[in-house]
């Protein structure tokens, strides 16, 4: 956004709100407060929903937790120790509030994923931006298709997994906040050595005062300073929490703050050779204003590449995202494929992978210019901060203990200020931030939807379920046989047998001599102990089995069926399989036009390995 006669004080007062921006939020909210809100290392929205379930009954998914037997003496103890508190009492009570708690994880994950479309395409296209000044005849479609073509290469080398790249990761980042940090120093010196006096929170009173409306509509674009921070506390599952403390603190913090002093310096230099007439143009790349002529493109080079870094950071986190909602069962069932032996958070998922590259692409060819993507930038992001501080509040009183002065000392500050940057980036919602808004409630839908007819069908099942009695009836009729060989039901409940059972002893008059009913029972936890993974009860007759497959959100659930193709196969095979494998998935069973009734259908399926 563009301040119609920017002047000083102007600039001084945005660097002040970017400081106190930064430091707050990013410092106190996130590295000093956030981090220490996690789930057995994981991060987001949903681990501090999973926190939350987990000590206070406050879910609506399974949260019963596996222990060992220390961790369970230690659980024990614990509980006794402490009595619900009276707000966790209200929400255990509460069906209302549970879903509302668990409505604000899902739409917290969704806007994540909103941010993944996003981020990647405003962080390349404002790097590429720079070619602009050295080559004025390269125009902003020109800027946008090779923008483009980037992300197009990252997205089609997603599925190799980042391990065969990563390792250039940290040297590109150091690189980034070693030289851009350089330059802002530079750039103090030579043209406002004076800047920090801008930390003085007086400076943001007066740009408030001076600009008022125009000064609020300015929060929009300031809010850009800190979207990284989610996303840093998402991904803490690929990190120690120590590791991510001592990055920001030591790196991330003061090479922002150094570089936002250095651009606000040369951007007050500016207004001196800049007419009336064009001053409100001052903004228009002012990253690359500030970078001296003879470091130019190294700095173009490496600003490219951290954006690449950038990019790669929040597809990582959502395929991280899709995968635990998918495990969870919270959506459909997306191929997710493990892309490294040795870290088992780096995951790939085909599906999700096209989708973002598409909508990525959409937005910068699209929007065009780095600033119409800006506009669509902030809602998303500044909405999942204000539901992370209302989910960090519940944390501190629920499960913490936090004293209620300190609880209030932490939320009334950052509910005012996040909620004040809300209603800034909303004054932009017809310009651009209606797209990612848009795509956050799509995914939501999906999200409640699918999770609305899952648990009908579970409802079903239990209301229809056979019990070990009813079996043995069934076995008892002359008619029915007992067969050799094993055979293995999917069933969604545990206290019965799926109705399944009922309708296939019907149709085939014959039981297997071993038959076991597999339960998939995923818990609000990261990961399941492998030795309590399975457990196996016998069920009434003989030869029929309960197994119960316990997987927490951030397991590795790998099953496959249907069309297998090999590695042996070639690159034509593959294509054309890949492409008979989506169109499969979408068309119409054929057994409806063979007009069998349901209640005589039982379908069988195998692997095919071609």
């Amino acid at each position: 956004m563009h301040m119609s006669s920017p002047t000083e004080a102007d600039f001084l007062g945005i660097y002040s709100i970017m400081f106190w921006t930064l430091t707050l939020i990013g410092v106190v909210k996130y590295v000093g407060i956030a981090l220490n809100a996690d789930d057995h290392g994981e991060g987001g929205t949903f681990a501090m929903y999973s926190l939350l379930c987990r000590h206070a009954n406050m879910g609506i998914l399974p949260s019963k937790r596996v222990y060992s037997a220390e961790e369970q003496l230690l659980h024990n103890q614990s509980k006794s120790a402490k009595t619900p508190s009276n707000l966790g009492k209200f929400f255990e009570r509460s069906l209302t509030a549970r879903r509302v708690l668990l409505f604000m994880s899902i739409l917290g994950m969704c806007m994540l994923i909103g941010d993944g479309v996003l981020t990647p395409a405003i962080s390349v296209l404002s790097a590429i931006q720079g070619l602009r000044a050295p080559f004025p005849a390269v125009t902003q479609p020109v800027v946008a298709f090779l923008s483009a073509a980037i992300l197009i290469g990252l997205f089609l080398v997603q599925k190799y997994g980042t391990s065969k790249v990563s390792f250039l990761f940290s040297p590109i980042m150091v690189a980034w906040t070693f030289t851009t940090p350089m330059v802002g120093i530079y750039s103090i010196f030579r043209y406002y050595p004076g800047i920090f006096k801008a930390i003085s929170p007086h400076y943001i009173v007066h740009f408030f005062l001076k600009n008022k409306k125009e000064g609020w509509q300015m929060l929009g674009a300031t809010v850009l300073a800190i979207t990284g921070a989610e996303a840093m506390f998402a991904d803490l599952g690929h990190f120690s929490k120590k590791a991510i403390q001592i990055a920001f603190l030591s790196s991330v913090y003061p090479s922002l703050i150094l570089t936002y002093a250095g651009q606000t310096a040369c951007l007050i230099n500016h207004l001196k050779d800049t007419d009336q007439e064009n001053i409100g143009k001052v903004f228009d790349d002012a990253f690359y204003k500030f970078i001296p002529r003879p470091v130019y493109w190294p700095m173009f080079v490496i600003a490219t590449l951290a954006a690449i870094v950038a990019s790669q950071s929040l597809i990582s986190a959502t395929f991280s995202v899709i995968k635990q909602s998918v495990v969870l069962d919270y959506f459909p069932r997306v191929k997710v494929v493990h892309t490294s032996d040795e870290n088992e958070g780096e995951v790939y998922s085909p599906e999700t992978n096209y989708i973002l590259m598409v909508l990525c692409v959409g937005v910068i060819l699209g929007f065009g210019g780095g600033q119409a993507i800006g506009n669509a930038f902030g809602l998303v992001v500044i909405m999942v901060m204000l539901i992370t501080s209302i989910m960090l509040t519940l944390v501190m009183i629920i499960i913490w203990r936090t004293p209620p002065v300190l609880v209030a000392t932490y939320f009334v500050p950052f509910v005012i200020m996040e909620g004040s940057y809300v209603s800034a980036v909303f004054t932009k919602f017809t310009e651009g931030g209606w797209l990612p808004f848009a795509i956050s409630m799509i995914l939501a839908l999906i999200m409640f939807v699918w999770y609305y007819g899952r648990q009908k069908k579970t409802e079903y099942e239990r209301a229809n379920k056979i019990s070990a009695e009813r079996l043995g009836e069934l076995l008892a009729k002359p008619e029915v046989q007992r067969v050799q060989g094993l055979c293995f039901f999917y069933s969604n409940i545990q206290d019965g047998l799926t109705p399944i059972l009922g309708h296939y002893i019907s149709n085939m008059s014959s039981l297997h001599s071993v038959t076991i009913f597999v339960t998939l029972r995923y818990l609000l936890v990261p990961k399941v102990d492998p030795q309590q993974r399975i457990a196996v009860r016998r069920l009434g007759p003989r030869g029929v089995y309960q197994c119960t497959v316990q997987y927490g959100y951030a397991d590795n659930l790998s099953l496959k069926g249907g069309l297998y193709v090999g590695d042996d196969a070639g690159w034509f095979d593959k294509l054309m399989l890949r492409f008979y494998e989506f169109l499969h998935s979408i068309c119409r069973s054929a057994l409806p036009a063979l007009g069998v009734p349901l209640q005589q259908r039982v379908e069988i399926g195998m692997l095919y390995k071609v």
